[in-house]
Parts: C-alpha cells; structure tokens; sequence
C-alpha cells in the first residue's frame, strides 16, 4: 500500500503494509527522535505531530496519517524557540524522551501559549521522564510559553487566575 504524507513540511511517500505502525515508517525513514520504548502510548517518546496534535505513532497505524502533515523534531528549525528553551534549561538528562516532550509543548504553546503551571501538567502527562527531569522541564515549558505569549494576539486566558511559578 502507498502511503503519501507530508513529512516534515515535505511531500513524502512511502511502501507500507496495510496494519504498520507510524512509528515504524518513520524510523524506517532514519528519524531517530521517533523512539520506542513502552509501545503501548504510555510514555511519549514517540509522539510526532499529525497536523499540529501531538499522537503516539507507536499506536497509530500508518495508513490513517494518509495526505495529513507529520511532525517530528527534525522537521523544526535549529534555532525554533521550544528547542532553545529545552537547551537553556538544560531540561533533560539522557534525552531520551525529550522529542517527545518537545513536540507536546510546542502543540500546548500553539493552543495556549498563557496556559499556567497546572495546564501545563495536564497536558504533559503523556510523556514520562525515567530520569526524573520534570523540574526543569516545567521551566523549559514555561520559558517557552513566555516567549511565544509575548508574540501572540491577545486571546482567551484559560487560566486567568492561576498564577504561573
């Protein structure tokens, strides 16, 4: 079966069979930060973008990302704000899942780029960390949305009275 994506801003196709995972067409491919760890979409670390939402690609069959926009870290540009916030907040450890991270707060930042502390957890908690980085991760994720808040329209604050750390 052919699969035709557009992969990382780029018009792809790609020979699958009909019940392959995402996941395994994208490492197929030599993306390196799709990671298999839990394979059952627990943990995060394969999370790519499917038009802007982040999707555990382990769980997804190919098929269905048919004519849709996939994202994964490689398609970001060296010098995108999420990426300089992770890195100045030295927000991993072994980094394993840190594209997984990354992508889940760049699709947060787009939705809601005022989202306080607990919206912020809220919508992180499909990615685990094994090194326990979490606190520097929420620093790298508010930094972030600081930054992209600080561009953005003025829009709805979902959480106009929580107060951000």
């Amino acid at each position: 079966m052919n699969l035709r994506i557009i992969l990382n801003a780029e018009q792809r196709s790609f020979e699958i069979a009909g019940d392959e995972p995402l996941i395994d067409v994208l490492r197929g491919d030599g993306l390196a930060s799709v990671r298999l760890s839990c394979g059952i979409g627990l943990c995060g670390a394969c999370t790519v973008l499917i038009d802007g939402d982040p999707v555990s690609s382990c769980l997804l069959h190919a098929a269905l990302a048919e004519g849709r926009e996939v994202t994964t870290v490689e398609g970001l540009a060296g010098d995108d704000p999420v990426l300089r916030a992770f890195d100045e907040a030295a927000a991993f450890q072994c980094g394993y899942c840190t594209p997984g991270m990354v992508l889940t707060a760049k699709s947060l930042a787009e939705r809601n780029p005022r989202a306080g502390q607990a919206e912020v957890r809220h919508w992180m908690n499909g990615n685990l960390c094994r090194c326990g980085s979490y606190r520097r991760i929420e620093q790298a994720i508010a930094s972030y949305l600081e930054e992209v808040a600080r561009v953005a329209p003025d829009g709805p604050d979902t959480n106009p009275t929580e107060e951000r750390e």
